[in-house]
């Protein structure tokens, strides 16, 4: 008879909805390639509401958290301590649990937005333009404070959204202009471009995208291409997806929970694009 597969280390992803989540396919993937047998990596649909209680019956098996929407936010009251990184945001996608039973939280968001484009060769741009002001926004702002030296152009639907991204630009210490959705086309001329919207948001921008276009880091990886993303491939330009974000935050959230450095990014990546090309 088999023995029974004992895991001695578990981590999950959670959220509502989650089902979508590719996390665990990039998790188990690193877990294999990095031969971590006695590790687990699951995904459970978890509202704000079930949040606290969800915390206090994990056991000392748990090495980590990722989380999604909605609790990002939510979380951070429940941890003992958050990273400057996850502070600068309000915003946590990553609790480590430690041996003596305290909650760590961190964004590898803001970082991983800083590999994916290094990957592609962007170290520094001297301005950017941002489509969209919502939550992903607010990171991408954190992450231009890392490699913008100049401005930042956020292009949004009402004032009362680019007022919020005045205020992320301020605590940021990025320099933050606004301008209405309705002259968004203009933002496909800056040296960097980051599409934060929904699926769908930027499709009708695709036909205003310029003959010698920069660089496209759109957020979205599922459906892929985007018809920005697309077209702006079609002209020469290069692409930064979603999937290099999730990969690249994922990579870091498998360092923090394992201790392994550095993870196994392309096994990861592979597992990833593998997930996506089957749906």
């Amino acid at each position: 008879m088999a023995s029974k597969v004992v895991h001695t280390r578990q981590a999950a992803v959670l959220g509502s909805p989650i089902a979508h989540s590719l996390s665990p396919v990039l998790h188990r993937a690193a877990y294999e390639a990095a031969g971590l047998t006695g590790w687990s990596y699951d995904s459970f649909d978890v509202d704000e509401a079930a949040l606290p209680g969800f915390l206090d019956r994990l056991g000392p098996e748990w090495a980590g958290l990722s989380l999604t929407m909605p609790l990002k936010r939510a979380v951070i009251p429940l941890l003992d301590e958050i990273s400057d990184t996850a502070a600068s945001v309000d915003a946590v996608n990553t609790v480590v649990f430690t041996e003596d039973g305290r909650r760590l939280g961190d964004n590898t968001d803001i970082p991983g937005m800083v590999a994916a484009l290094r990957e592609h060769g962007i170290e520094q741009v001297d301005s950017a333009a941002i489509l969209g002001a919502g939550a992903t926004a607010s990171s991408a702002l954190a992450a231009l404070a890392r490699i913008c030296t100049g401005e930042v152009v956020a292009y949004v639907r009402s004032e009362a959204r680019a007022a919020e991204m005045r205020r992320w630009g301020e605590r940021l210490d990025v320099e933050v202009r606004t301008a209405d959705w309705a002259d968004a086309a203009q933002a496909l001329r800056a040296p960097l471009v980051v599409a934060t919207t929904p699926a769908g948001t930027t499709d009708a921008l695709a036909a205003a995208v310029p003959e010698r276009p920069t660089t496209l880091f759109d957020v979205l990886y599922d459906p892929w291409p985007t018809e920005l993303a697309a077209r702006w491939s079609m002209f020469g330009g290069a692409v930064v997806s979603g999937l290099d974000l999730l990969v690249h935050q994922a990579v870091l959230q498998f360092e923090q929970m394992t201790g392994r450095v550095p993870g196994p990014l392309e096994a990861m990546r592979h597992a990833g694009e593998q997930a996506l090309a089957a749906r």
